[in-house]
């Protein structure tokens, strides 16, 4: 402590303490004063417990009405890590970035993309031309939000909420946006009996929305669930994550192919199917009933040979 501080603390320290005993000063002049009556007839002394009661309350009353004087200490502005900043968004959905800042005072709020460092928002004002960042901010309240629509996966990356300190301070946060995704259970390639069902479940994860619809083809012709060959059904359940079966009874020959799943907001997924008739799958791979033994090539130079040995024999 300087002594130029010091200085200036003498006359509150010094008020302090005649404050705290101005209650004994008073205290005593009213003793002095009872003793005096004594000698007049009166017989009324001050108790001392009272004394003490009197001293202590005026004291605390005093520090109380003094402290409340000094100004409070300065507390800049601070954020509050309690406010997550792991964030995953969906393509195509609006998707929030929270700040809160507690103690800002008259400073301001910018957020800012690390990706190229571009500044997108500085209190409630907007400064990209890309008109799907937008600053969120209520009147009189400690939350500065960076609102995105229609986001897309090349949108994630860091976010930076950042106040107008000397030096700025910053608090970064991480969005993910993700992607729908489409998958049919079993693929590429899916191996059937004859004669039995075919069970095609098609999965759609991360959609803004469950979709519409979803559709399904066969070789690039959409199914056709009221045709002659009957035992084609369709059961489809929508929600987070939406699930699609397709069911056909009695898988024949003419079921080989491409299957397709179309969901009407995601990407589409293909498997191929494969009808055996008695066949081991290795065999459909080579497209014949059954493994060669060896290589053409091989065959054609080993043909020579047998022929020249006959006709040793003969």
């Amino acid at each position: 402590m300087t002594f130029v501080r010091f200085r200036e603390m003498v006359p509150n320290l010094f008020l302090v303490a005649l404050f705290i005993n101005v209650p004994d000063l008073w205290a005593s002049d009213r003793r002095h004063s009872r003793h005096a009556s004594v000698g007049g007839g009166m017989t009324n002394q001050l108790d001392p417990r009272n004394t003490a009661a009197i001293n202590t309350t005026a004291s605390r009353k005093f520090l109380q009405e003094f402290l409340q004087d000094i100004p409070p200490p300065i507390i800049g502005p601070v954020f509050d890590k309690t406010v997550p900043n792991n964030v995953t968004g969906l393509v195509g959905r609006t998707a929030y970035l929270h700040c809160r800042v507690k103690n800002l005072g008259n400073r301001t709020v910018s957020w800012i993309r690390h990706r190229d460092i571009h500044l997108l928002t500085a209190g409630r004002y907007t400064y990209t031309s890309d008109q799907r960042f937008e600053a969120i901010h209520e009147p009189h309240s400690e939350n500065w939000s960076l609102r995105i629509k229609y986001p897309q996966k090349k949108d994630s990356g860091i976010y930076e909420c950042q106040i107008s300190t000397t030096p700025p301070i910053g608090h970064p946060v991480y969005l993910t946006v993700l992607e729908p995704t489409t998958e049919i259970l079993g693929g590429p390639e899916l191996f059937i009996d004859q004669g039995s069902t075919i069970n095609l479940t098609c999965l759609v994860q991360f959609a803004p929305e469950p979709p519409p619809t979803v559709g399904w083809t066969h070789e690039k012709q959409p199914i056709n669930f009221d045709s002659p060959r009957g035992g084609i059904s369709l059961v489809t359940e929508k929600g987070s994550t939406t699930s699609s079966r397709l069911l056909i009874q009695k898988a024949s020959s003419s079921d080989t192919g491409y299957y397709s799943c179309d969901p009407s907001n995601a990407n589409s997924a293909t498997i191929r199917v494969h009808i055996l008739n008695g066949e081991h799958p290795a065999a459909m791979h080579h497209g014949q009933g059954s493994i060669p033994l060896c290589p053409p090539i091989v065959s054609a130079m080993i043909v020579p040979f047998l022929l020249i040995f006959t006709a040793r024999d003969l």
